[in-house]
Parts: C-alpha cells; sequence; structure tokens
C-alpha cells in the first residue's frame, strides 16, 4: 500500500509515498536512542535558541507552509496562515518557560538536601491527526524537545507532506539529526514501534477508538501515555447572555477548520426563552458562510479532508432526520468533484439519534431546548466525552455552579474553546486523560525524580 497526498477539493491525487519497512524502521528507532543519549545533555540555551530559530523558519516560509497544509487536508489558506503563526507562538512559549518549568523544586525535610528533578526519558512517540497537521504536532514536539527527550512522529497518512516538512524544519533550525524523526507507516505498524523497548512513552491525538488501542498496548508495556481524543462540545447559551455576540462566536466555533476539530461547539443548548432569537440569527449567519476553494481567501468553508469524512457526516444527518430531526438549512451533500457539506443546523433532536449521542466531525450545528441552568447542564454532561465546554452567561452564580457542575477538562465562559500555550489542554471521560500545554504538558514526558541527601 502507499501513502498519498489527495487534495480533497478536487480528489487528485498529488503524490505518493512507499510505507517504511520493518528494516528502515529499525534504523530509525536506533538513530533516536543515538540522539537522545548526547541531546540529553545540551543545555537549555542551545535547546531554546534552536527553538527560537524554528519559529523564525515558520514565519518566514508561513505561506509555503500554511499552502502545504490547505493542499492535503483542505482547511481554508487563511486559517492555514494562522496554524502556522500559532506554532511558531508554541515555540516561543517553551524556549522562554522551559527553564522556569524545570527548574529543581526544593523541599524541606529532614535531609541536608532534598529536592525535585525533571529529566528527559528518551524516545517519545507522537500519534498525530491530520486536522492540524503542524499545530498538533508542533505543540507536542516543543515541551518534549526543550525537555531534553527526542521525537518521532506517526503523522496521519493524508497529511506526509507536512509531517516530511516538520522534520526538514527542525533540521535547518539546528537540532541535531535523529533528535525529531517523521516515521511515514500505516496504522498497522504503529503497534510495533510502541512496543519497541527504544520507545518510551506515546501521546496520541485521535479518536476514541484509535486512543483505546494506543492505551491498551502502553498499559500492556508499562509505557506513559497522554491522550486527547474527541469532543461534543456544548456551548451554552443563556438568557442573561448577550445573544447577538453568542451568534457570532458560535459560528467561528462550530465552522473552524470546516468543522472538523475536537473542541469545535457541536450541541448548542439554548434556554427556551431566547432559543428563537438565536436561531433565527444563527441561521442567518449560515446563509452567508462562503463555500468553495480552500485556496480563495475568500473562502469560509473548504471540503472535508476526506471522503469517508464527508460519507460519516451524511450518513449521521440523514438518520438523524429520518429518526425526526428539523433541518434549518443544509442537511445535504453537494453534488460534483470534492469533498464539500454544507452548512447544516439541526434542531428537534430525537432521544437516541446520531445528533444526540455521536461526535459529529463537519460543519454541522446541533440545537437543542432547555429550560433552566440546570437542564443545561444536565444535557451537557449527558455524553460520553468530556473535552470543552463554552458557557455564555453574564450571571456569576451561574458561572460557579457551570465552573463546579460540567464534566469538562476546559471550561471558558463568553468565548469559544480554545488552545493557548500558556494553560494546560486535556479532556476527561472519554476524550481522554494526560494534559498538553504549559507546565503540566512539559511535566508530562519527564522523569519526576525526587533526591534525598544526608
Amino acid at each position: 500500500m502507499t501513502i498519498e497526498t489527495i487534495n480533497p477539493y478536487n480528489q487528485e491525487i498529488i503524490k505518493t509515498f512507499t510505507p517504511l519497512t520493518t528494516a528502515q524502521i529499525n534504523e530509525k528507532l536506533d538513530l533516536a536512542v543515538s540522539a537522545f543519549k548526547d541531546y540529553r545533555l545540551t543545555s537549555l540555551e542551545f535547546r531554546g535558541e534552536t527553538l527560537l530559530k524554528t519559529a523564525e523558519i515558520l514565519e518566514k516560509n508561513q505561506e509555503e507552509y500554511a499552502r502545504l497544509m490547505t493542499l492535503e487536508m483542505g482547511k481554508p489558506i487563511k486559517q492555514a496562515l494562522a496554524e502556522i503563526s500559532k506554532c511558531a507562538l508554541v515555540c516561543r512559549f517553551y524556549a522562554e518557560k522551559a527553564e522556569e518549568f524545570l527548574t529543581p523544586k526544593y523541599i524541606e525535610t529532614d535531609a541536608s538536601k532534598s529536592f525535585v528533578t525533571y529529566q528527559p526519558l528518551g524516545a517519545i512517540l507522537a500519534v498525530m491527526p491530520w486536522n492540524f497537521p503542524f499545530w498538533q504536532v508542533f505543540r507536542f514536539l516543543c515541551p518534549t524537545l526543550m525537555a531534553g527527550n527526542v521525537g518521532l512522529l506517526k503523522h496521519a497518512s493524508n497529511v506526509p507532506q507536512c509531517a516530511l516538512a516538520i522534520e526538514s524544519i527542525l533540521l535547518s533550525a539546528g537540532f541535531p539529526k535523529g533528535v525529531f524523526q517523521s516515521l511515514l507507516i500505516e496504522s498497522p505498524q504503529v503497534e510495533g514501534v510502541l512496543r519497541d523497548s527504544r520507545v518510551k512513552a506515546v501521546t496520541l491525538t485521535g479518536s476514541e477508538l484509535a486512543g483505546k488501542s494506543v492505551a491498551s498496548i502502553a498499559g500492556q508495556e508499562l509505557k506513559k501515555s497522554v491522550l486527547e481524543l474527541g469532543g461534543s462540545d456544548p456551548f451554552i447559551v443563556l438568557e442573561d447572555a448577550n445573544i447577538e455576540e453568542a451568534v457570532e462566536v458560535a459560528v467561528t466555533a462550530r465552522m473552524l477548520n470546516n468543522g472538523q476539530t475536537c473542541i469545535a461547539a457541536k450541541r448548542f443548548i439554548l434556554q427556551d426563552s431566547i432559543a428563537p432569537k438565536f436561531e433565527q440569527l444563527l441561521v442567518e449567519k449560515y446563509q452567508k458562510i462562503v463555500m468553495g476553494d480552500p485556496f480563495n481567501p475568500n473562502t469560509d468553508l473548504g471540503p472535508l479532508a476526506t471522503p469517508a469524512i464527508l460519507r460519516d457526516i451524511t450518513n449521521q444527518v440523514n438518520k438523524s432526520v429520518e429518526m425526526g430531526a428539523k433541518v434549518l438549512i443544509g442537511g445535504k451533500s453537494v453534488e460534483g468533484k470534492g469533498n464539500f457539506y454544507p452548512p447544516t443546523i439541526l434542531t428537534d433532536i430525537p432521544v437516541n439519534s446520531p445528533a444526540m449521542t455521536e461526535e459529529f466531525f463537519g460543519p454541522v450545528a446541533l440545537l437543542f431546548r432547555v429550560k433552566d441552568l440546570q437542564g443545561s447542564i444536565e444535557l451537557a454532561n449527558s455524553t460520553i466525552f468530556g473535552l470543552g465546554a463554552s458557557i455564555w452567561t453574564n450571571n456569576e452564580e451561574n458561572i460557579k455552579i457551570a465552573i463546579r457542575d460540567i464534566e469538562v477538562g476546559a471550561l471558558f465562559i463568553n468565548s469559544l474553546v480554545k488552545s493557548d500555550p500558556r494553560l494546560p489542554f486535556g479532556g476527561t471521560k472519554s476524550s481522554g486523560y494526560g494534559r498538553e500545554l504549559s507546565i503540566e504538558g512539559m511535566h508530562e514526558f519527564v522523569n519526576i525524580k525526587t533526591v534525598w541527601q544526608k
């Protein structure tokens, strides 16, 4: 089999790659081990300077890398450009903060000296998704490399050129050969790499099914794992909220990355008194969304990344409608080439329908009505997922209750859910475990070593 770049806009095959053989994988793992022996001894100053150089290369070649993302997975070019800028931001963040995050922590005991130190583990495997093909990788590699580890990337098979570009960027910045390597392998080959004793830990961003598989293998091998999985994030709007602002943000929160985002707002939970106004305004906004060529800077919504994703979202909507859901706008596949699905809004959603129970990975908003705050929280929590949530209210008591009771890894108040290098990111329940970003993300892949001296 081959690994391919297929343009989702016209379904043309752009480039093909042959997956690595077992012998080639072994060579790369040997190189990672060899590189780690020297790299773990490098100074934080060297690592930081090299990461800052990485940020400069990203910004200098921003258009080239953005076009590569749009070509391989179809996100609008303006969003791809913003993604590269965010990658440069996380590079600078960890270059500047690593010393603080890795500083030994001294603790008073009966010893003359006792402290906690943070030391690298070795080669860390990252299994990364296609939807943010640069950002997801950089938010892993920046803290991982600054901590003194080396990285191995198994990227999604539909973004191979992005994977190779990232490795090239780091080499150009001055990271030693073998410190970061992209492995062009297929999914069935991941298990062998993860079980290899030369790999010390794994992080995966992807589906619940993929997460369970990786977690099971890592558990059998007693290796640390971090999982960031799916989400069905609620976007709660209460009657005291600024409705116009909430609707404006709701469009971005649902449509970003063509709706293919784990932390996208997917379930819009509206208090009865404001639901009709919110629905009307949301439909008006959806009518103005420009769908088309993702390379056109005026495009708001590009194609879905693969034909399989298009089939899935089409089937989910069709089944939900057959069970009684009402379509306010959209709801039908677009004829012609390209993996296009129109902006869609469903309401009157039946119990046990896909729209009630499944994650929708595409430009479909699911609208629900509730009587009060308590009803909104119960509905928000009535899912296997627990990644993020957004609540719109200006009542401080409502905010306190929401912080206490909504079961998610991140709660955003009067804003859409987003990742920020300064804040830890991750989920609960079937959305995974562990954290990325901030100090917590850096400490996931270090040996937190206790030192006691008489």
